[in-house]
């Protein structure tokens, strides 16, 4: 008896220093590391917010209060590229609205031109770093209703809110991403799918030099195009 019981104690023991290798030998990513502090760091207590976390239901009643008193409707963005101006559209205010928010909290800093179709658009808002992750989440996970009947058209220039696509048959609009049609003529087909809320001003030569650089089988750029900076402009 006293000798099966030592072979077993043996072989859980053996197991157990296989399992431990096997751990060590695998390689840890930069993401893993942050994620781990962040662990360790956590309180029961959340330091106080300066705004709440949003998610779908309480958007839309921040997003019209926030209308009422934050009237600013042009943004530059700088890029790899150059700099890229953008009127946003009143009409559409909850998008508007959205944006500049956005802009305000530094959200759209460092993030990536992630996906680009040469004569067709460009799209930004997301990054494969955990920093952009991190924002996300602290801001909050919302989708903002379409609102695709003020009459734009997906005309060469506008900007435009591309929609989750996951579980969402409505097309609800996700709104930390945006793209920018270059197609010449226009690329309607989109209309009535996606709300259109600005347009370029200034600066379509660079959008034209961002969507013909070189990309992958998923049109991700072969080098990564970072948006430097959003911010709010006279």
């Amino acid at each position: 008896m006293r000798a099966v019981l030592f072979f077993c104690f043996f072989a859980i023991f053996l197991n157990c220093e296989d399992k431990q290798t096997k751990k060590k030998n695998t390689p840890k990513t930069e993401v893993e590391k942050p994620i781990k502090k962040d662990v360790e760091e956590d309180s029961n207590e959340e330091p106080e917010r300066e705004f709440p976390r949003l998610n779908s239901r309480s958007a839309m009643e921040f997003f019209l209060e926030y209308d009422k008193h934050h009237k600013e409707n042009k943004v530059r963005l700088t890029t790899d590229f150059g700099e890229i101006d953008i009127l946003l559209y009143n009409e559409t205010k909850f998008h508007r609205s959205n944006f500049i928010w956005l802009t305000k909290q530094g959200y759209f800093n460092d993030t990536q031109f992630y996906r680009v179709i040469d004569n067709f658009m460009i799209q930004g808002g997301n990054s494969d770093d955990i920093k952009t992750a991190r924002k996300r989440g602290y801001i909050g996970k919302y989708l903002l209703p379409p609102d695709t009947k003020r009459g734009f058209k997906h005309d060469r220039g506008v900007i435009s809110m591309p929609s989750s696509d996951i579980r969402n048959p409505h097309k609800l609009a996700s709104p930390y991403e945006f793209f920018i049609v270059c197609q010449k003529g226009g690329a309607h087909f989109l209309d009535g799918d996606y709300t259109i809320f600005g347009h370029v001003t200034r600066g379509m030569d660079v959008v034209d030099k961002i969507a013909a650089v070189e990309t992958d089988d998923g049109d991700w750029p072969a080098q990564n195009i970072y948006i430097k900076k959003v911010e709010i402009i006279d």
